[in-house]
């Protein structure tokens, strides 16, 4: 026997015009792939990397009009990145299985909204950033759904209460079932002896990030005289330190503690009492090998 959930799950994609229905469809699916594309990525939550979270909460900080608020943000980082993928899983499924989807619609659209403000900021045109597109679709699909309506009815009986519940699970447990298929790295864990980059392809003046088999991350440069290495991990409160070139030095995003990677990672300013750990690296042949 078809439950009344069931029923009206059924009911509201009958009840939809076609075009609703493509959009409807579109965002539940995009929406939880986002999450899922997230989730199998193990570099997401990793504190460097080319998709690391807290890597794009840096660039967030100086290119979005608000970057005040990343400064708290990366502190937290794995934090955050969980919940973004906690709060994809959950508006897609929302959207899909008819749990309260005006409220999910509204979410979606500020959640695009912010996404337009950070990551897609700066793409001129407007037209080439997707994240205005999907502003458009959910603000679009949010009027579907409020009609004429003159306010938004966002209160939960008992039934909406537990369905949004079971939405917080479906959630948890698409993250756990995507940590399950998460992407495995081909390389072997990077020890004592292990080849970082080819000298060739470290011109000096110049420098490479990589990260340690424990995952911690290191930056390595290369000048006319050798190659030195340090930890990422700021040595106030554990964020990680990025190189600035036009100051040539390693600055912490968190709280504004400056080392001087050409004097031995040495403390410049800010909070922090004791310089960057220092990664013994080497030249071996063609390549820069961790020593």
């Amino acid at each position: 026997m078809v439950n009344k959930h069931t029923q009206a799950l059924l009911a509201s994609w009958r009840s939809q015009h076609i075009s609703v229905r493509v959009i409807r469809l579109w965002l539940g699916v995009t929406w939880i792939y986002g999450g899922w594309y997230k989730a199998v990525d193990p570099g997401f939550l990793a504190k460097t990397g080319p998709t690391s979270f807290a890597r794009e909460l840096v660039g967030f900080q100086t290119s979005s009009p608000l970057g005040l608020i990343f400064k708290y943000m990366l502190e937290r980082s794995t934090f955050f990145g969980i919940g973004v993928i906690l709060i994809e899983f959950a508006l897609g499924f929302a959207t899909l299985f008819w749990i309260a989807p005006t409220l999910s619609a509204f979410a979606g659209f500020s959640m695009s909204i912010g996404l337009w403000l950070t990551a897609t900021w700066h793409v001129k045109p407007y037209f080439l950033g997707s994240d205005t597109v999907y502003a458009v679709m959910w603000l679009s699909y949010l009027l579907v759904l409020i009609g004429n309506r003159r306010k938004i009815d966002v209160s939960l009986d008992r039934r909406g209460a537990l369905r949004v519940a079971s939405l917080g699970a479906m959630a948890v447990v698409a993250t756990l079932l995507a940590r399950v298929f998460q992407k495995r790295t081909t390389g072997s864990a990077l020890t004592p002896g292990g080849a970082i980059i080819k000298v060739a392809d470290l011109p000096m003046g110049k420098n490479h990030e990589f990260a340690l088999g424990t995952g911690e991350p290191v930056i390595l440069f290369r000048t006319k005289n050798s190659v030195f290495a340090y930890s990422q991990i700021c040595t106030h409160q554990g964020c990680t330190v990025q190189y600035l070139a036009t100051d040539k030095a390693l600055i912490c995003p968190c709280h504004g503690a400056t080392f001087d990677p050409f004097n031995g990672a040495k403390v410049l300013a800010g909070p922090a009492t004791s310089p960057l750990a220092s990664v013994k690296v080497a030249v071996s042949g063609d390549w820069v090998v961790l020593a």
